[in-house]
Order: structure tokens, then sequence, then C-alpha cells
């Protein structure tokens, strides 16, 4: 890679729009109301939004690639750093075990609901990971060992947008009439909800204990995303490996400095200062390649495509929500 890639009027054009959007759609989320729909998302909805300006669009095309592509992996090796494994593993071990069942379960049904629908294979998993792990990060985590295209990947991070401020909301709404202790809604906001910050607005409402649940038992699915994203990255292999174009087995390293980041951030103490900065970077990071796949996307296979995957999550969605409060209603 030369340096002087990053110096061309199409990488800075792209690196100043995505950095820009990136930083209004973190602003944005410190709001009432555009919290629940994220940073993440809003990033993505500005950089749709871009595409309003064509001449911007297409001097920045030469750049958004790179930045959603690379920008997206170091995005999410730092955001290893939001998840402390002393923790889940002294008092989210109970956590780990319900996400563990909870995560498995519903990506084969997710999936298999979203075939029964005609959707297409790779757009099937990507949903079934945003649905199941922790939203648009895992969409865009697994996106790499899927090869995905970008279309793809911003059609099953929007439905999972969507569905997640819906279930949010449904959530908040049921906890006078579920009976719930507080530590009992959080687990089930932090079991059932898409992304971090779901389970944080869900979870808020029971209390500091709610909230401080909800987010261990959040935490304790976006753990499994790595050995996910391997597991996926060996089956792609396996499915294609029959065809007659050479393949290799599509095998997401940055998932290793996930997992070392979170390692590093666990038990160095040296760097504890540094850690809020750190995740801050990486969510200006996937911000950005949020933005750059918004500047791409295909508005017009959004529509088309967009129903049956949409439904299938959907109905997955409920059936998390039931399974969530059985769980925390027979187990807890």
């Amino acid at each position: 890679m030369k340096i002087s890639m990053f110096l061309q009027t199409d990488f800075l054009v792209a690196m100043t729009v995505t950095l820009a959007c990136s930083l209004m759609g973190k602003a944005l989320a410190t709001y009432p109301g555009f919290s629940l729909i994220g940073h993440l998302v809003l990033a993505l909805l500005l950089g749709m939004s871009i595409q309003f300006f064509k001449k911007i669009t297409t001097m920045a095309r030469g750049g958004t690639g790179f930045i959603a592509n690379k920008f997206l992996r170091l995005g999410i090796i730092l955001l290893g750093f939001k998840l402390n494994l002393a923790i889940l593993l002294s008092s989210g071990i109970q956590s780990l075990g319900f996400a563990a069942v909870i995560v498995t379960g519903m990506l084969c049904l997710t999936y298999l609901v979203c075939r029964l629908f005609n959707v297409e294979h790779t757009l099937a998993m990507l949903t079934a990971c945003g649905c199941s792990i922790c939203g648009a990060a895992a969409v865009m985590g697994v996106s790499a060992p899927l090869k995905a295209k970008s279309n793809d990947s911003v059609l099953a991070v929007a439905i999972v947008a969507i569905l997640g401020t819906i279930f949010t909301l449904i959530e908040i709404g049921l906890q006078p009439v579920l009976g719930f202790s507080d530590l009992q809604f959080g687990i089930m906001a932090g079991l059932s909800l898409h992304e971090i910050a779901h389970a944080v607005a869900a979870g808020g409402v029971a209390g500091t204990v709610g909230m401080d649940n909800a987010i261990i038992a959040k935490l304790s699915r976006v753990l499994l995303l790595a050995p996910i994203a391997l597991f996926i990255g060996f089956m792609e292999y396996r499915r294609n490996k029959d065809s007659t174009q050479e393949m290799s087995i599509p095998i997401p390293y940055f998932m290793g400095g996930f997992i070392l980041a979170s390692a590093v951030g666990s038990y160095m103490n040296i760097l504890s200062v540094w850690i809020q900065d750190l995740v801050s970077i990486a969510y200006t990071l996937l911000g950005m390649a949020m933005a750059a796949l918004g500047m791409n996307v295909n508005f017009d296979v959004i529509v088309q495509r967009g129903a049956k995957p949409f439904t299938a999550a959907f109905i997955c969605s409920v059936i998390l929500l039931g399974a969530s409060c059985g769980i925390v209603k027979f187990l807890l």
C-alpha cells in the first residue's frame, strides 16, 4: 500500500465526508429518540444521504471502498477493548451460558426462516448474525468471510436497526406488566435486543441494576462474534470448495485482533486510562465505514429485496423475545 494513495483527492474527499458523517452520527446519538437508532446506523443513513450530492459521491468513490473495508476491520479490532473479559468471567458466567444458547439457537433459526422466505444465502446469514449477536457490528464482522456485497450488508444493517428500535420500544412498554425483577429484566433485554444501544435503553428502565445486567448479557453475546465469524469462514470454504475456482478458507484475521484487544484491555491495567478513548476511536472508524457503505448503496436493490428478509427477521425477533423471557422467568 503506497503512502501516496492517502494524498489522492478521492481518498481525502472520502475521508473528510465519512468522518463528518461519523462524528455527526455520534453527536445525534446523544439526543433522545436518536439514541435508539444508534451512532453506526445514523452514520449509515447520513452516508446514504450524500448520494443526493452526485459530485461529492463521484469524487469520493475511489476512497470509499478502502474505508468501508480497512477502517471496518481496524474499528472492530479496537472495539475489543470494550469487552471486559474479567467482568464477564467474574459476574457474567450465567449470562455467557444463556447467551450461547440464544445466539446459536437464534442464528440457526433465523437463517432457516430466511431461507424459507427464499432469501439468498449471504443475505440470510448476515441477517441472522445481526439479529442473533450484536446488530450492525456483527453484520460487518461476518461480511468478510461471507464475501458479502455492500448492498447485502447495508440491507441487513437496516433490517436489524429497524427491528431493534421496534423491539426496544415494545420491551420498555412491557416492563411494568412482565413482573420481572430489575435483574431479570436487564438480562432479558441484553439477551433479546439487537444493538448495545438498544439493550442500554431498555435495561435503563429497570434502573442501574437493570442497565448493568443488560450490558453484561449483551456483551456476552458480543463475545461470541469472533468464534462464529471463524466458523462461518470455515463453512463458506466447505460450501464452495467444489467450485471450479480456487478457494482458500476466508479467515477473518481481524477477529484475532478483536480477542487480543479484549484480553489486553481486561488484564493490563496500564491501558485502563486509554480504554474509553480507544473505544471512541473504534466507533468513529466503524461509523466512517458505515458512511462509506451508505455512499455506495443501490437504493433500488434495497427496496426490491427488503420485504422478505425483514418479515423473516421480524418473526424470529418475536421468538427471540419469547425465548429470552422464558430463560429469565424459569432459570433465574
